[in-house]
């Protein structure tokens, strides 16, 4: 195999084999996967994930979901469970424990321990008839008819489906809390997604200065007071009502039409009806605006008044694009 028309069939192969398993799990979700949720949403504990090899990595990145979404819960690996590890596990605690073939020696080592303990167990497994299966309080069918390796045996379609199962577990339990974006962005305070669920404008606008000039300022000023605050605009006030904006774009535009500019005011060439937003508006609301109207810069009010300027390069620095 040497050619890139092989490669990509290969690469579209795999594809639609996982996704048909994938599919599959549409059939296999049953009342088990119902009252596993509901054991979930009611219970006063945490969620502990366990696992061995490939399905021991799923188990980390379902425990991030469930974290990330409200729902508390540790990574537990199954080797090392049965070697001091076990005293993770609370009374309340809920174990879920994720396993192909349900038969593993560490699974079946574990399994007991953790029922000896009175914790429920949920198995999310590819064998419901196994030994995982069988003592599992609750199963969840994750069975796949084969793996996208061509030899059958690299955990390949058989981890997608875990890890599918335990999206829609963590899904169905954003919906039975009624999580929000807001809370969401309590637990991504530093990350990008937070950020534009809870950055506003005034925290960016804050940051800048506030270049500002009368109607009656003359144009050499106007350039002087652009200049210093180094963001390409200036507001224009009246008896500090916020009556126009000039920008870098306006001042060129004066040069082109005018040969002689010292005669000039602000008020001559500014721009009226500045587009604007409330320092209190979130500041991916600031970048919407932007968009619409094509524009790197936004005066921000408050309670009627000028108080800066939020500057598309300050989005960008946050994350926010």
């Amino acid at each position: 195999m040497n050619t890139s028309e092989s490669i990509l069939t290969i690469a579209k192969k795999t594809i639609e084999l996982e996704s048909q398993a994938i599919l599959n799990l549409s059939n296999l979700v049953d009342e088990d996967f119902e009252n596993a949720v509901s054991l979930i949403y009611k219970s006063k504990g945490r969620v502990i994930i366990t696992g061995v090899g490939k399905s021991a990595i799923i188990a980390n990145k379902i425990v991030a979901t469930l974290n990330s979404t409200g729902t508390p819960s540790i990574f537990m690996h199954a080797a090392d469970a049965i070697h001091g590890d076990l005293g993770l596990i609370l009374k309340d605690d809920i174990v879920i424990c994720i396993s192909k073939s349900g038969n593993t020696p560490e699974i079946k080592v574990l399994v007991p321990l953790i029922k000896n303990g009175g914790n429920k167990l949920i198995a999310i497994t590819g064998n419901p008839d196994s030994f995982l299966g069988k003592q599992s309080d609750f199963v969840l069918n994750s069975f796949v008819d084969q793996e996208a390796c061509p030899n059958n045996l690299a955990p390949t379609t058989s981890t997608t489906a875990q890890l599918v199962i335990g999206d829609a577990l963590a899904v169905c339990l954003v919906e039975l809390r009624g999580f929000s974006s807001k809370d969401f962005a309590k637990y991504h305070p530093g990350g990008s997604l937070g950020k534009r669920l809870y950055l506003r404008v005034g925290d960016l606008s804050s940051l800048n200065k506030k270049p500002c000039v009368d109607i009656e300022t003359n144009v050499k000023d106007v350039i002087i007071e652009i200049s210093e605050k180094m963001l390409g605009v200036t507001a224009v006030v009246d008896k500090n009502k916020l009556v126009g904006i000039i920008t870098d774009g306006d001042l060129r535009r004066m040069l082109t039409k005018n040969e002689t500019f010292t005669h000039l005011k602000a008020k001559d060439i500014m721009s009226t009806n500045p587009k604007r937003i409330a320092e209190d508006a979130m500041a991916v609301d600031a970048l919407d605006v932007m968009e619409t109207y094509n524009i790197t810069q936004l005066l921000v009010e408050q309670d009627g008044s000028y108080v800066g300027v939020v500057h598309l390069h300050d989005l960008i620095k946050e994350g926010i694009i």
